[in-house]
């Protein structure tokens, strides 16, 4: 079994970083500073997709069909951020849950929670973390899909 507490200090700073500034990107739907913290060679999968391969995939077939329909994301880095990194410190992976608002088809807000995956790589240790693989995915019973917030001038 895995030990969570034998990665370095510096790693799991670092990653809870990346889990904090993604999410601040998710939230802000700021798609191209988010492209920034991936490889561009990215593959992922999550609720709304069954796999895509490449960050132009990963951001038109995810992040594009669901950022906008949903307020308020963050991830829970710390509550529930794991971090395991390999003994070269070349590639890593953390696992967190989030939490955002979703709205139903009539524009009332529901809680929206998930958990994301993401496996990091880098060329040598102390370089930023890239992901090369995400899973971003809803908790079970969380409505499959968000309509967005209501116009406020309705």
């Amino acid at each position: 079994m895995p030990d969570w507490s034998t990665a370095p200090a510096e790693d799991i700073a670092a990653i809870k970083r990346w889990f904090d500034d993604w999410g601040a990107m998710v939230a802000a739907r700021r798609f191209e500073d988010a492209r920034a913290l991936f490889h561009p060679a990215a593959i992922g999968f999550g609720t709304w997709m069954d796999l895509v391969e490449g960050l132009d995939q990963l951001e038109a077939k995810q992040w594009r069909s669901i950022w906008g329909t949903i307020r308020d994301f963050r991830h829970e880095t710390a509550k529930t951020l794991k971090v395991l990194v390999s003994p070269d410190r070349l590639m890593a992976s953390g696992l967190v849950t989030w939490t955002s608002t979703g709205f139903d088809e009539a524009g009332a807000a529901y809680e929206r929670p998930g958990r994301t995956t993401s496996l990091f790589v880098r060329d040598e240790p102390g370089q930023p973390w890239r992901s090369i693989h995400t899973h971003v995915s809803l908790f079970r019973g969380v409505p499959q899909k968000s309509f967005g917030a209501p116009d406020p001038a309705d």
